[in-house]
């Protein structure tokens, strides 16, 4: 089965599936795969028909199934210094190197590996595979995929989400808010700056605002967080802006993200950066020019996965695996969002993510055969 697993992996990681390109040629890949091994298979594509998920069903057509979900966009490659061709499966000793082979095509090669293996069984409960677009860009895809599932009569109890875990059972995690600030100012020749808006300045005003924010979100941390670090986190990612040295540049952006352990957080931070921007910011600006804006653009609010007292996902898995306890981590998964269909769910999955976004990004053999083991062991528990 691991042979097979690699192979499947390596077609998997010829397609360059950057969450901003199609990823639905990868999409018919696996179609076609859970098709002939008697799965039945839905495609849900986007308004551009370029992106797509996947949901394929083994057995009963009954409530109480197992999920197994993966996300099928991997993050780019540009400008990181691989040794290896990205887009190509390569072998080095245990290891097997190329963009998405932990993060997270190897937990995806895995599950459709597996589905000859269910489909030969008779099974009391049946299996669910879920394959999402977008998740590296706020887990667009499944939020376009819950709405459709609400709908449904028979929705699994369970779903293992299978993100780089080194197989340790994962009950709970932040969640993961992403946003874009825009600043229009006013531009002008550099020689005399108080005639323009200068939207980096304001830019810049933002940014230290936030961070400020992030200091205080510290003291905000639960005093029984788990979490490492305990408290919710902001990070900015980009500041963009300007044309040149003599120009007061007009435009600039910022994109950041914050992952909050508790909701109020998150509500706190939206309205302290909203105060500062009508009451200090925006009046700044348009004392010099009356169409100085900013805007915020929300790219993804994404729940976090709430560990839970009776939680069947982490007895499951703990019985699959071995495993005797649970955590938490800080980084985000679509986990919450089936949580909020009312799923048990755990993240657990082949690969570290210590490996992942990283050049030379790669999975091990032996990280394989755990994920192997763990979803023959869920073959037999659901075999009638």
């Amino acid at each position: 089965m691991l042979d097979r697993t690699e192979e499947i992996l390596r077609d998997l990681i010829a397609y360059p599936s950057v969450s901003s390109d199609p990823n639905a040629a990868l999409i018919g890949n696996l179609a076609d795969r859970l098709e002939s091994a008697g799965a039945r298979v839905e495609i849900f594509a986007d308004e551009t028909g370029e992106k797509a998920n996947l949901w394929g069903t083994i057995g009963p057509d009954v409530a109480g199934g197992v999920l197994l979900s993966g996300h099928s966009d991997v993050v780019p490659v540009k400008d990181q210094d691989w040794s290896t061709d990205p887009w190509e499966l390569t072998e080095r000793g245990d290891l097997l190197l190329g963009r998405g082979t932990c993060d997270m095509k190897g937990f995806i090669a895995a599950a459709v590996a597996m589905a000859d293996e269910y489909g030969a069984t008779s099974l009391r409960r049946p299996v669910h595979f879920c394959f999402t677009h977008d998740e590296e860009v706020g887990c667009l895809g499944a939020q376009a995929l819950v709405p459709l599932l609400k709908q449904r009569e028979h929705l699994p109890a369970i779903a293992v989400v299978g993100e780089p875990t080194e197989m340790r059972i994962i009950e709970g995690h932040k969640g993961c808010c992403e946003y874009t600030a825009r600043f229009h100012g006013l531009e002008g020749h550099g020689s005399n700056p108080d005639r323009g808006v200068n939207a980096v300045a304001y830019a810049v005003k933002y940014v230290t605002r936030l961070m400020e924010l992030a200091e205080e979100l510290k003291l905000r941390a639960p005093r029984d967080s788990r979490f490492d670090p305990p408290w919710t986190t902001v990070n900015v990612g980009k500041l963009a802006g300007g044309v040149a040295h003599n120009v007061i540049p007009g435009r600039a952006e910022v994109e950041w993200e914050m992952r909050p352990v508790q909701y109020g957080d998150a509500e706190f931070v939206k309205e302290q950066l909203q105060a500062y921007v009508e009451g200090e910011l925006l009046p700044a600006m348009r004392a010099i020019t009356p169409w100085a804006d900013i805007s915020v653009e929300t790219i993804g609010e994404v729940v976090g996965l709430e560990p839970m007292d009776d939680n069947m996902a982490r007895a499951l898995v703990a019985q699959l695996t071995g495993g005797n306890s649970a955590d938490v981590v800080p980084f985000g998964t679509e986990a919450g969002l089936f949580q909020e269909l009312g799923m048990s769910v755990v993240v657990c999955g082949p690969g570290s993510i210590a490996q992942a976004h990283k050049p030379d990004e790669y999975i091990s053999r032996t990280q394989l055969s755990e994920c192997l083991t763990m979803l023959e062991g869920l073959r037999r528990n659901l075999a009638a």
